[in-house]
């Protein structure tokens, strides 16, 4: 019985699908006397081909490819830089290096790069000051970035910019910490910046400044639009935990 209720529903949403997307009615008497083949034979032959056009569905299958298989980039990376050991194959492996949680690896890839006309790259070493950051080596990131700044005093990044106040917070200069994360808010492309800043802001028992901040990513989520409440999900949901009860 069960078998024939999933087929039955299967046809039904596969008839439906004819009827939205205009495709020849001949399929829909198919489908309602071929059961499970005729859904496969409709899959395959009309809704399959169509994904490849539709920009939805390839980020929805690239992201069941990675959840399957999420170390495929990496080797891809590692297979193409032992066919051309350059500086661009050396960072793609590096970036998917840190990407997968390899961080020691990402940082000797790094750090093999910064060498000749690349000795002060920008985006090398800031790659290299994420990996030490995230190998909980705070100290060595924070020398990395003020290394990056006095040899490209032109570069910004607001991710290097955050990185910084983290690397300033997790070495105890809270007054540091506080002024970069203050002067990064502004101009941050998301709400880890501000959430962060509230965080440290309520750690030090500055809880209606820590509360300002929290309610101003709240505020900004309710008239953003769906995708950027999307991205931004982990930063709202947090906020809006660690923002005093309402009294």
């Amino acid at each position: 019985m069960p078998f024939v209720l999933l087929s039955l529903i299967l046809q039904i949403a596969c008839a439906v699908h004819v009827v939205r997307t205009g495709r020849p009615m001949y399929w829909i008497f198919l489908l309602l006397i071929g059961s499970y083949v005729a859904v496969a034979i409709y899959v395959f032959a009309e809704i399959l081909p169509g994904l490849k056009d539709n920009r939805a569905a390839r980020r929805a299958l690239q992201g069941a490819r990675d959840r399957i298989d999420p170390e495929r980039h990496k080797r891809a990376a590692s297979r193409q830089l032992e066919v051309a050991d350059t500086l661009e194959n050396r960072q793609r492996l590096a970036d998917e290096s840190y990407d997968s949680g390899d961080y020691q690896q990402a940082a000797e890839l790094y750090r093999s790069g910064l060498r000749g006309l690349y000795a002060t790259d920008p985006n090398l070493m800031l790659g290299l000051a994420k990996s030490q950051f995230a190998l909980e080596l705070a100290g060595e990131a924070r020398q990395t970035l003020d290394a990056l700044i006095a040899a490209n005093p032109a570069f910004r990044s607001s991710e290097g910019h955050l990185l910084y106040a983290r690397c300033l917070e997790a070495l105890g200069d809270v007054p540091g910490a506080l002024h970069e994360y203050e002067a990064l808010v502004a101009g941050f492309p998301g709400e880890e910046a501000r959430v962060r800043h509230g965080l440290l802001l309520k750690r030090e028992g500055r809880a209606a400044e820590a509360d300002a901040a929290f309610d101003e990513t709240l505020r900004r989520s309710r008239v953003a639009p769906g995708y950027y409440q999307r991205e931004q999900r982990e930063w709202i949901d947090l906020a809006s935990r660690e923002r005093s009860p309402q009294r």
